[in-house]
């Protein structure tokens, strides 16, 4: 790889699907959804450091993610420096530092800039210019994080009070606390003070002094994250940090781990039109209500509907005599909640896991390096799924010991391993794959590939499946 040059942006993309369910999942969290129309929040904040000013992004995610993420770059025409795996999500100190290490090795002393990629900014002139200015901060050593003005009292965001002025850099400050989300009557009064800014969960700072910063304040995380750098592998495009020595870190956030113990910590107030998206209120407040106070995406119908957000990512929801409400709808899950209470959603999340549903890990649409697969009827023995394999991609070489498979191609043409045959299929042609059959699925045509699959036998899971040879490293 060649050295980056200039500010380094670290993109944040790690996330559980919470928040923002049921639109987001555990394998597809929001910084990868449209929620509005054109590209997703994480091509927007790769677009925000489109720019002179920086150097090729690298992304850090989780590896469920490796390749829905370079799917992401791609669909922009975007190049990126590289994609840093997690075996696991550990908030973002050990995140930063794995990144702060990695990029040291190449560069040292390069400035990186800490971005989460499922933020809104409307004004990239003025986050580009609070980089700019950070810069000069930055380099002379200190931490650097970035106050959105407030203009309510915000009791969903955390705050940073802000200190003495930093000499020699206009509007910039030293750090006096960090404070945690507060009740209504303390964040008027921090919103009535003119010290308090919310905090963004941007950074920049040098990679030595994190690094330096990080070994006086978490010792441990610190080893451990090298321990997972010099242990990992790394190729062209991505560096896979070592499993057992990641998994040892402590889950903890760079504020907690360092912003709030470090003397150099520094704060730029910024008015740039932050979101940080973090509810579907914030979605509802993102997109702009009508005069209504509403917000309403896909096929919906709102009569004597007031202050709401309704979505319909499949059926038509229809609204009457509603006020303050979210509505979200996909093709297998309605939620239907106030929208002051939003923030419980995770409620539901939870109630999902304990029951062992799907609903909170996938979409019935799931993605895949070599395109898609949706569910379209499961019964007790059987699924039938429809599958999309773009040109010039194949599935890996596989069997499964429960289950059999009949396949059925409706658009284009595939080339198929079946046991010791190798067809091609056209439109309206199938084949069976009896249990234990090696096969394999590709499109070698210029034209994306659809078929449908059914399948049958005494257990139906995606974890049955016995991968020989994958070109995707899967096992």
């Amino acid at each position: 790889m060649e050295p980056p040059i200039g500010i380094i942006p670290v993109l944040l993309a790690g996330g559980d699907g919470t928040r923002l369910w049921p639109v987001s999942r555990v394998l597809r969290p929001k910084q990868f959804l449209k929620l509005h129309p054109g590209v997703t929040l994480f091509q927007e904040t790769v677009a925000r450091v489109a720019d002179d000013q920086f150097a090729l992004p690298i992304a850090v995610c989780n590896e469920d993610h490796r390749f829905l993420v370079a799917e992401q770059f791609r669909e922009i025409g975007t190049t990126f420096h590289s994609i840093i795996l997690e075996p696991a999500a550990r908030n973002t100190a050990p995140a930063i530092a794995a990144a702060a290490l990695i990029i040291s090795e190449e560069t040292p002393n390069a400035v990186m800039l800490v971005l989460p990629s499922d933020h809104i900014i409307k004004n990239v002139a003025a986050f580009r210019e609070a980089v700019k200015a950070a810069d000069r901060v930055a380099r002379e050593g200190h931490l650097v994080t970035f106050g959105i003005t407030p203009f309510r009292a915000e009791t969903g965001y955390g705050y940073i009070r802000s200190g003495a002025p930093l000499v020699g850099h206009e509007g910039c400050r030293f750090v006096r606390e960090f404070c945690e989300k507060p009740e209504p009557q303390l964040a008027e009064r921090y919103l009535a003070s003119g010290k308090y800014f919310w905090n963004s969960g941007i950074f920049l700072f040098r990679t030595d002094r994190i690094i330096d910063e990080l070994g006086k304040h978490h010792p441990k995380l610190l080893d451990t994250c090298r321990e997972a750098v010099t242990g990992g592998k790394r190729n062209k495009d991505f560096s896979r940090l070592a499993d057992r020595a990641f998994l040892a870190c402590d889950a903890i956030s760079i504020d907690c781990a360092v912003m709030e113990k470090s003397r150099q910590a520094a704060v730029i107030p910024v008015d740039m039109g932050w979101n940080d998206m973090g509810a579907w209120s914030s979605v509802w407040e993102a997109a702009g209500p009508d005069a209504d106070g509403n917000v309403s995406v896909g096929d919906t119908m709102l009569s004597e509907t007031k202050n709401s957000y309704i979505r319909s990512e499949g059926p038509l929801v229809a609204t009457i005599g509603v006020d303050g409400l979210v509505v979200v709808a996909t093709d297998d899950s309605v939620l239907v909640v106030s929208k002051d209470r939003c923030q419980d959603v995770s409620m539901a999340v939870d109630w999902l896991k304990k029951q062992g549903r799907d609903e909170q890990r996938l979409h019935t649409l799931v993605h895949r390096p070599w395109g898609n697969y949706q569910n379209v009827v499961q019964g007790d023995g059987f699924l039938v799924k429809k599958i999309m394999v773009k040109p010039g991609e194949k599935l890996s070489l596989q069997y499964h010991n429960h289950r059999a498979e009949n396949w059925v191609v409706v658009e284009g043409c595939a080339t198929v391993i079946n046991g010791d045959e190798t067809l091609v299929l056209s439109k309206n042609q199938s084949t069976y794959i009896s249990t234990g059959t090696q096969h394999r699925l590709e499109n070698t045509g210029e034209k994306p590939l659809l078929l449908i699959e059914v399948q049958s036998g005494d257990y139906i899971g995606e974890d049955d499946i016995v991968r020989l040879e994958d070109i995707y490293g899967r096992v």
